[in-house]
Formats: C-alpha cells, structure tokens, sequence
C-alpha cells in the first residue's frame, strides 16, 4: 500500500498539473499519450483548435477528450475504436484536399499512425480540458517518494514459527502473514519441485533420469545440488539471457520502414548469454552494455567482448525510411534506459517535465546530449543500403583498413546518388534537345538561338561512371564482409544539446549540460570533457548508493522466479507503479544483491534454498478468499510456460533439439539488399537451435512467439501478456512443428520399447515428468487400439499404425494443462 503521505504528494501532483483523470489510465496508455499524441497536438493543432489559441476554426477544440468526442461544426471528431469513422484521421491522412489537416504541412506517416493507434485504444486521454500546466517539482519532497529513498539494510524480523524458517527470506514472508493470522503453504512435492527449478534456471524440462535421482537423493542438501547443478549449465545462460533480451527489446532487424537486417548483432546476443553463464557481476554487465569501448581492457579479446557488449545501445529502434529521425532513436535509447536500468520513465519528459515522477525536460536533455555524442552503427537505410559506422573487430592493419574502406563506401553512397541524379538530368536534356532537332527551323527567331550548344558531359558518361563506382563498392562490400564487426557505439563529437521544445528537435531551447537525473544526485559533466559521456553515466548507474538500480534488479530476479516482482509494475518504480507488497524483503534482497559483488548467481541461491520458494501452488479457499492477489506470498503461483519453454520442450522431448553454438543468421548479402518501406525484409529462417537464437524481427514477429505471447521487439517487456486464445490450442494439435516433433517422439517410443504401456508410461515421463497411472494407462490404450482401428480402415500399413497413433496421442500430452503449466 502507498503511504498516507505519498498519496498526498501523488494527488498534488495531478492536480497542479490538471490531470486527475490520469489516475484512472493504465500506465502504457497514459505514456503513449504523453509521448505520441500531446506533442504533436501541441505543435501542429492547438493554434486553431485550443480554447487558450488565437482562433478557433471549425468551431472544434482538441483539448481534451471530451472536446474531441463533442466535436465542432462537422460533427464528433473521432469515434473511439474506429479511426476509419473518425473525421481526425479521415483528416490528417491528407486523403481529401478540402479537409487536409494541419493545413500547411502534413503530419508525418509515423505520427499518423500514432493518431490511429490512439483512436484504435478507446482515444486515452488524461487531460482534464484545462490549460496544460508545466509541474514544478519540489525535488526534496520527490526524495521522500519510497523509490528514491536509500536502500535500507532493515533486520530480519523474528517471527513465532521459527520452525518453518529455512533461509532469512522466510522471515520477511512469514511475518507478514502471521501478521494476519495466516499460514503459509505446505511444501511442494519433489517431482514438482524439480520440475519448476529446472524450467526457472534452464527453460528446459528435467529429464527422467535427473527426476529419477533426485528422488533417491534423501541428502538435507539434496535440492541445494540440483540448483548448482542447474546453474553451471550452459542452458542456464540461454535461459536467462533471454529475459534480458526481453528487457532491452532485442531484435536482428533495425526497425525502420524497409526493417533493414543486422547481420552482426547476434554477437550482442551471445554476449548477453555467455554474462549470465559467467556470472558477470551486474555492475560490470551494466557498464559494459553502456561504456564498454571506453573501458581499460588487458587483452585483444576482452576488448572486443566489450565493444559488443555496447550493442545494447546500438540496437535502438530506426524509425522512418532514411534515418532521418535520428532524434527518435536517442529518445528509445533513453527510454530503454530509464525502464531497463532504472524503472522510470524517463523518456516522458522529452516535451515537458514529467507529469508524475520528478524527472524534468533538463535532466532528460542532460541524457541525451551523452548519446548526441555518440556515433551508433547504421545497418543500411533506402538510400544508404550499406553498413556504416560498425566497429571493426580486428587489430592492427586489418582494423585500419576496414575503418578506411567504411568510410570510402559510405562516400561512395553519395556518389551513387549523385550520379543517378545526374544521369536521369542528362537524359532528359538529351530527349529535350533531340525533340528540338527534329522540329524546323523557326524564321522568325535568330539563327543563333537555334543553332546547338557545344558538346559536353553526356548521359553516357555518367552511367559508365555509375558503373564504375558500383563495381567499386561491390568490392569494398566483399572485402568489408570477410572482416568480423559489432554492431556497436563509439563516442562522436563530444557536445552538449539543446532542449527542443515540446520534443520537435526543430524549436531549440537553451543549452543543456550533459549529466544525469537531478532526483538521483544531477551529477554533470565538466565542460573540459572530450568523451560522449557515457562512462560517467555507467558509473552514477552503478554506484551503490544509486537508490534504483540494484532495487530494479532483484525485483526482475524475483518476478521469473515467482511470476511477479515484489513490485509488481517491475518497469515502474515511480509515481504511477505499485508500491512494494514488502518493502522491507525488497531492500534486504538489494542489499545482499551489492553484498555478493552484484552476483546474479547468489540471488537465485538465496531465493531458491528459501521455504517461499519451495511452496505449494495448492489454492486454498480461505486464503483465496482473505487474499485472491496473493499479495502475502502463501503460495508459488501456477505460471504457464512461455513460448520458448514450449518450443524447446518440444523438440527435447524428440530429440531434436540442436545445443551447439548458434552463430549468425543467414541474411542475404549487403550487395543483394533492396529493401524499401513498401517491400521491406522479412524472413523466417527454419532451425532447431533453442527459441532464443530464432531470427527475430521488428515490424514482423516470429510466428511461434506470437502465438504463445513472445516479447514485443519493439519496447521494453517488463512481464510478457499472458493470453489464452483457441489459436494456442489448434497450433498444438495442428501445427507442422507439433505434428513432427510429435511423430520424433512417437518413433523414439516405439524403438524404446515393443509394449504400448512401457510406451505410454515413458511419454508420461518424458512430457509430463511423472509416470502414468493405473486408470490413464488403461483410457491410452484404449485410445491407442481405436486410433489402430481408425488408421487400418484407412489404409495404413500395419507397421506405421504404432507409430501413427503414439504422435496422436503424444499430441494429447502436449495439449494437457499439466504439461504448459508449471507448479
């Protein structure tokens, strides 16, 4: 629960800034307002359609929603859900020239799409119908917020069941419910136990044998084993780098229109994954993804692991078709950053001082002159097919020479379009002069002004120098390819920004020097810095007495652990987030979190061991009715398997499933991109690797991930939706991957074993990690005759209906509750 104080503070926030109705929007909603529509109504509509501009025309305000929905003297302005009805967006699509709006220069295709999405959402708005007011922070008050508090090493409590205690995480569980005059949950069966240990760490299901010898292990440190030897598994890094990769919305395309590939940002990926095998302490993770090219290296290889690490910056989203919203990409930068690093966020403020946390435009400028200066790598845009900016990871000669060829390449872009430009002006000089030839003489002009001008410059000449030039790039391509890069940062021209008022990087502001959050310690820069910055800023991001970071973290860790973080907005620790369900446990885990060397490792050990952790998820009707939430922890909630977990149990159970190192994709050679907003990339490439090495796009997802609630490439997951739709059903039973990895396992059973039940018991064990009953052996091979019968009448060969009704029946297991659910 919030503070009785907090409360206050939030409610004098929304009121000063006129904007109690606020409360009531879901966060995303409130921030795609504030970040997509308020600027552009600000600067393309409110002149002439504001009861505070200087005419209203039409007699229609956009002041408010309810403004909109009333509408001026054509009618309502839009019809929530339907931007095709809505006379907004019939207007701003600038499909009709007497109703074009904004009249003198028409919004951009990204900013209508934006104005369709919003209609499409219901039209959230939490504006008031008053005069938009700028929140003036009383940062000292803002400090109080519990948030930006220091972390407290609070006691562990004493509580009366002592008994029940195994680790000090218990205690902060435990008192709270005796608090209430509750208990917690009994223990959790070892089968299931070692089940959901092993899809938590590596995203894979136990194995019979694992299941089999943890069940004859009666050592008190039985289980203690199995977390260590889940956590020195490669697959543990696989596991849990992905759920980074969700937090910093990876993706192997750059996001733009034409959604270029990026051939080399899997070596971001792997990087990722190899942090987690290795431990890296978080800290250091940190500083790397953000700093790493300017961090000290003691050999060749740390410091090409460091230049990649920075691809958590360069994979950005583009926006746009020519990159020329380069304005955007800083801003996704900075908003993965708050999100990602720091649960703010922070990329609110780009138009105006934050509405509701104490962020203000200044401290978001003082962000974004640090990547102002700094150079990202570009994958290829429509004009510009070619990489650029990518970072050689070579030594000596090699580096030289790839760094000079990039840059003789991108000038050779220019040239290309220069002399395509050129050539289509020379024919059509040509064409103007030859129908001059063919016509007669006129008498009535001078001979002179008819007679030919010289020779020059031809057509001819410039498609052979096109040609030329050409054959020169594709050179330069060949050679650039065989020399290994990142895509990564390194630091530009070092300089401070201006604020862009209103967020449009056209209506510039005063000077802002680059720092950090004023809330957080607004540490600055000296003017006499010559580096982009970033350095500094990885360092006040990790320092411990930073109030955020390490709070941030340890909420991640537990939520995969237990479905949901003690914050349960794990994305927003501000204003609008949820308070922590125990506080004290939050800042005790963060504590410990710095204690251990910012140890990833020792927080699951430490969760783990704990009796919390080894709860049942048995619903109990009095619990559900004292707290349905389960906001007390009285038990592990049930949590469906993610995508990934599916499709990697589905081909582990075949035998499939391909664990050697994944590598690059095969995207087609730069030579070969043509890519355009109207044809742009798309690809699936087919694999058996695991999920997280699948080709992932921006404006497409993978067909798997979408079905079974993938995470959005395109903005920071925090926690994955969670649907269940008929689609999800059908796919299972019906889909090419499920029917053959079905008839794999099928084929594995009936080598296994010359019996239907040895059969049925061994998919029982491999799907489900129990054997098979007595009744549901019994309704298998029931099932398994009729099928037998079903298929001879169809003509299938005696020696196939084993087969063939053992892939139905696995689809039946696969299907089943008990196996997409995790206990």
């Amino acid at each position: 629960m919030i503070s009785l104080r907090h409360a206050w503070i939030l409610i004098i926030l929304l009121v000063a800034s006129g904007d109690a109705a606020a409360a009531a929007l879901p966060p995303e909603q409130l921030e795609f307002f504030e970040k997509k529509i308020r600027p552009v109504l600000a600067e393309s509509c409110f002149k002439c359609h504001s009861a505070t501009g200087e005419k209203v025309k039409g007699g229609l305000l956009l002041d408010s929603r309810d403004s909109m929905l009333k509408g001026g003297d054509s009618g309502p302005a839009v019809a929530p859900g339907n931007p095709d009805e809505s006379l907004l967006i019939q207007a701003i699509r600038y499909k009709d020239p007497d109703t074009e709006m904004p009249p003198k220069k028409a919004l951009s295709p990204e900013q209508v799409r934006d104005f369709e999405e919003w209609v499409r959402m219901g039209l959230p708005d939490p504006r008031a119908g008053a005069p938009e007011v700028e929140p003036a922070f009383d940062l000292t008050k803002a400090q109080e917020f519990w948030s930006f508090q220091p972390v407290r090493d609070a006691g562990v409590p004493a509580v009366s069941d002592a008994s029940w205690v195994r680790k000090p995480i218990d205690r902060f569980v435990l008192a709270k419910l005796e608090a209430k005059g509750f208990r917690p949950n009994l223990d959790l069966e070892k089968r299931a136990l070692l089940r959901r240990a092993t899809f938590d760490l590596t995203g894979l299901p136990p194995t019979p044998e694992e299941i089999d010898a943890f069940l004859a292990d009666e050592a008190p440190e039985a289980f203690s084993k199995v977390v260590e030897r889940l956590l020195a598994s490669p697959r543990y890094g696989e596991r849990w780098g992905r759920h980074w990769l969700d937090v910093v919305r990876y993706a192997d395309t750059s996001g733009c229109n034409s959604d270029f590939p990026v051939p080399s940002v899997f070596r971001y990926r792997d990087y990722v994954v190899d942090a987690f095998n290795s431990d890296k302490p978080y800290d250091r993770f940190l500083r790397e993804q953000i700093a790493g090219d300017l961090m000290p290296a003691s050999t060749e290889a740390q410091r090409h692991e460091q230049v990649v690490a920075t691809g958590y910056l360069a994979i950005s989203r583009r926006f746009g078709s020519r990159n020329n919203e380069f304005h955007l990409t800083i801003d996704d930068t900075i908003d993965n950053l708050g999100k990602a690093v720091l649960g703010l966020s922070v990329s609110c403020a780009r138009c105006h001082d934050h509405k509701y946390d104490p962020v203000l435009a200044n401290d978001y400028y003082a962000l974004y002159g640090i990547f102002e200066s700094t150079t990202y790598a570009f994958p290829g845009t429509e004009i510009y097919r070619h990489t650029k900016d990518f970072v050689p990871l070579a030594a000596g000669e090699d580096a030289e020479l790839f760094v000079r060829e990039a840059l003789e390449l991108a000038g050779l872009d220019d040239r290309v379009e220069n002399l395509k430009n050129e050539k289509k002006r020379l024919l059509r000089e040509e064409k103007r002069e030859e129908e001059a030839a063919e016509k007669p003489l006129d008498p009535t002009k001078s001979v002179l002004a008819e007679y030919p001008k010289p020779p020059g410059r031809k057509a001819a000449d410039a498609t052979q120098e096109l040609q030329e030039v050409m054959d020169r790039q594709k050179a330069l391509v060949v050679r650039q390819e065989r020399l290994p890069k990142a895509y990564a940062v390194q630091d530009g021209k070092a300089r401070n920004t201006k604020l862009q008022r209103k967020g449009d990087p056209k209506n510039l502001g005063d000077e802002v020097p680059r720092g950090f959050l004023t809330v957080l310690g607004g540490q600055k820069l000296s003017p006499e810095e010559q580096g982009s910055g970033r350095r500094e800023l990885a360092e006040w991001l990790t320092k411990p007495a930073n109030p955020l970071t390490a709070r941030v973290m340890v909420n991640r860790i537990w939520q995969q652990h237990f479905g949901r973080g003690l914050v349960r907005s794990v994305n927003d620790f501000g204003l609008r987030g949820e308070a922590p369900t125990h506080p004290e446990l939050l800042d005790w885990l963060a504590s410990r979190f710095v204690e251990s060397g910012w140890s990833v490792k020792a927080m699951h050990r430490l969760i783990m061991l704990s009796r919390t952790y080894q709860m049942s998820s048995i619903d109990r009707p009095e619990m559900l009715q004292a707290d349905l939430n389960n906001d007390l922890l009285w038990r592990v909630d049930r949590r469906r398997l993610s995508a990934e977990e599916i499709r990697d149990a589905l081909l582990s159970f075949s035998g499939s499933l391909d664990l050697t190192p994944a590598g690059a994709h095969p995207f087609p050679g730069e030579p070969e991109w043509r890519y355009t907003q109207h044809k742009p990339f798309i690809a699936d490439y087919p694999s058996r690797k695991r999920t997280i090495f699948l080709m992932q796009q921006r404006i497409r997802k993978q067909p798997f991930l979408e079905v079974f609630d993938g995470a959005d490439t395109n903005a920071t997951t925090g926690t994955r939706p969670l649907s269940t739709t008929p689609i999800q059903a059908l796919f299972l039973m019906n889909n090419e991957l499920a029917h053959g990895e079905a008839e794999k396992l099928a084929v594995r059973l009936t080598q296994d074993s010359e019996r239907d039940g040895a059969r049925i018991d061994r998919a029982y064990r491999l799907v489900l990690g129990r054997p098979a009953e007595t009744n549901e052996l019994e309704v298998a091979n029931a099932y398994l005759e009729q099928v037998a019968g079903e298929l001879e009448s169809a003509g299938v060969s005696a020696d196939q209906q084993p087969k063939v009704a053992l892939a139905s029946f696995v689809r039946v297991l696969i299907s089943s509750n008990e196996f997409l659910f995790v206990d």
